[in-house]
């Protein structure tokens, strides 16, 4: 055999842009989206309001004590997720359900209390939830989901699905205001939506990420939908379980589905693995 003289190994660019992508894989702080994402997210609706029904009626707090309680604990669990390496579903989903009822209270308190009408409401969370992404792009350059692993990218993250919730809450009481189909007719309406954005980038390319802020938005009202029809009384359109019950129930699936997220993990993005063909 001829003996080969040692050379200096040249960098590949593309075993150097894969072995960032796994690092980036690695490191990336949300799930990824599955079946599994998309139950959670709609159970944590019905769940974070129902907790924030039972502080105000229950507790006693009044909606001042609820929406200070509710504040803070989002904060706390934010800075829990920030400080995290990596996705962890537990806290996640945690962050996620607290902060869908903040957004809900800030719709609330800008309809209820300030008397802005829902119109109003709903065109003002369209406009900050753009300037969110037009921001998010600009200083970023990507709006990707698989690349949420620096501190500006989870904080414009966190900010759209803030202003997500808020902007579902206003529009989803906008539809119930001018159409009045009551809750099962309304978690067909908007469940039938949802179908029709999934057929459009499934038929019709409509880009991945837009897909899925709308999908997002409009999970809001279907799950809020959801819960109202198990929850409400017969008399007004509902199957009258309350809400302790339809809290208990959903924060039960909830929780099932996290921890077996947690223990297996399948929910978690993975690492690219890269393999290098023999000289």
């Amino acid at each position: 055999m001829a003996h080969e003289t040692s050379q200096t190994p040249v960098p590949d660019l593309a075993d150097t842009a894969a072995a960032s992508r796994v690092r980036r894989s690695r490191r990336n702080k949300v799930p990824e989206v599955t079946v599994y994402f998309w139950i959670i997210k709609v159970l944590c609706t019905t769940v974070g309001e129902t907790a924030a029904d039972l502080l105000d009626e229950k507790a006693g707090l009044g909606p001042t004590g609820v929406s200070v309680l509710m504040s803070a604990l989002p904060a706390v669990v934010l800075v829990v997720q920030f400080r995290t390496a990596a996705y962890r579903a537990g806290v996640y989903w945690t962050a996620v359900a607290l902060i869908s009822v903040v957004g809900t209270l800030i719709s609330d308190i800008l309809t209820d209390d300030m008397g802005v009408p829902l119109e109003t409401g709903t065109t003002v969370f369209v406009i900050a939830l753009a300037v969110v992404f037009a921001v998010w792009y600009r200083r970023e350059r990507t709006l990707s989901l698989h690349s949420i692993d620096t501190t500006g990218r989870e904080s414009f993250y966190w900010l759209a699905v803030l202003f997500t919730f808020a902007l579902a809450t206003a529009a989803g009481d906008l539809v119930s205001e001018w159409m009045d189909f009551g809750h099962w007719l309304s978690a067909v309406l908007f469940g039938l939506v949802i179908a029709a954005v999934a057929l459009a980038h499934v038929a019709l390319d409509l880009d991945a990420m837009w897909s899925f802020w709308i999908a997002y938005v409009l999970t809001r009202p279907l799950g809020a939908s959801i819960g109202d029809w198990l929850s409400q009384p017969t008399g007004d359109g509902g199957l009258g379980l309350g809400t302790v019950v339809t809290g208990a129930l959903f924060l039960s699936v909830v929780l099932a589905l996290v921890v077996y997220l947690a223990v297996t993990r399948k929910d978690a993005a993975q690492p690219r693995q890269t393999t290098r063909t023999p000289a």
